[in-house]
């Protein structure tokens, strides 16, 4: 007879779409770092919903945020005013240090948010003639499965078969300088990169190229916009990426950690001279800024202000990568290890195994990861982590590879 994780994933199979291949492990409920199948085994969480539940399985106080507005209105519609978007708004500006804030919901629709945005101003204030606004972006970025992102998008898996593609994109290899410089034209209006690439094996660009991005950018009348989407909000021991190397962009894409792993929150963060070229009717999401997103977005903004997570990324994110430092030098299966704060990708000999199946080797340990691009994987556990839990989680990894 078939166990019932069995039949879970039978269920799952027969009629959801094949778009993801899971691991076989059915998840019945979380809290904290942990989360417990319908077997009733428990399971430390390890990739925290690619930065989605940075604040860790059922946060009381974001719980109790979002259902205080339950019980009083959960959607309006941008139609009509609500009595938590402006202090929403309000205080994401402030935590970035811009004017605006443009709410969305997924990742993706903030940075497609963001290209519209970036060409309406090339057109309207850098005199860009109409129709020929490019956007330089880097080789082996992740920006969401849009359309238009899958456009610039140099995966294979994520292109192949979704076109006609979106025009209007040049690629440069990531952390290439010249490149870049040779790259932009007087038809460039944006430059559009992860600070830290996450899902091409959270790979950290070479030492000043951010400010040098920086300085060219100014230098040649172009936006510089940083998808902080999963690399902000605290998960490298920063609020956002960029601030390790002291480098303010134009404009912030955020999402995942924002809504707290309890909806889904997304914005565009830029000042005035930005944002103000999108006009009513022009561009919206009927649940972007809905009040049940503003109140759990509020409540983690609430949470960042203190620093307290920031912090705590930094100090665990020190211990993380001593332990996979140890595992690298010991010359066993571990290749490289890169990454910041509480997130690493960890390159492992392709003849020990692929990804996936280290990610199954740890998960028959009770710990959960996910693989990417061949024989990488990525750890991000939830900020809320213990010592003890990390410790013990990094026990099971050097045990799989030793």
């Amino acid at each position: 007879m078939a166990t019932q994780t069995e039949q879970q994933i039978a269920s799952a199979e027969e009629h959801g779409a094949h778009n993801y291949h899971p691991l076989p492990v059915v998840v019945s409920s979380a809290e904290g770092a942990w989360m417990t199948d319908i077997e009733g085994v428990r399971y430390l969480d390890m990739l925290a919903g690619y930065s989605a539940l940075s604040f860790g399985h059922g946060n009381t106080r974001l719980l109790a945020a979002a259902k205080a507005q339950l019980d009083r209105v959960t959607l309006t519609s941008r139609a009509f005013h609500h009595d938590r978007f402006g202090e929403f708004c309000t205080r994401l500006a402030a935590l970035c240090g811009k004017e605006a804030v443009l709410p969305m919901n997924t990742g993706a629709e903030a940075v497609e948010t963001a290209v519209k945005t970036a060409r309406k101003w090339g057109y309207e204030v850098k005199g860009v003639p109409e129709g020929t606004a490019k956007i330089v972006v880097a080789r082996n970025n992740f920006h969401g499965r849009t359309t238009t992102v899958v456009s610039f998008s140099s995966d294979h898996e994520a292109r192949h078969h979704f076109g006609p593609y979106t025009p209007g994109f040049d690629l440069v290899p990531y952390g290439d300088l010249t490149a870049l410089r040779e790259a932009i034209t007087d038809n460039t209006v944006a430059v559009l990169i992860e600070p830290i690439q996450g899902e091409a094996g959270v790979l950290v660009p070479p030492e000043g190229y951010l400010p040098a991005v920086r300085e060219l950018t100014r230098e040649r009348g172009v936006l510089f916009m940083a998808d902080e989407i999963q690399s902000g909000l605290g998960r490298t021991g920063r609020t956002f990426a960029c601030e390790h190397e002291e480098v303010v962009p134009d404009v912030y894409i955020l999402g995942k950690a924002l809504g707290g792993g309890v909806v889904p929150v997304s914005a565009v963060v830029a000042d005035w001279d930005v944002l103000g070229v999108l006009r009513p009717g022009e561009h919206g999401s009927t649940f972007g800024g809905n009040p049940l997103a503003c109140a759990v977005a509020i409540e983690v903004i609430a949470l960042l202000e203190s620093g307290e997570f920031q912090a705590r990324a930094a100090r665990l994110g020190e211990r993380m990568h001593a332990r996979l430092a140890e595992l690298v030098a010991g010359g066993g299966a571990v290749r490289e290890v890169r990454g910041r704060g509480l997130w690493a990708g960890v390159d492992v000999d392709p003849a020990f195994g692929t990804g996936r199946e280290l990610s199954e080797r740890l998960m028959d340990r009770r710990v959960l990861v996910k693989d990417t691009h061949g024989s990488t994987i990525r750890l991000a556990p939830p900020l809320v982590i213990g010592e003890e839990d990390l410790d013990w989680g990094l026990d099971q990894l050097a045990a799989v590879v030793g």
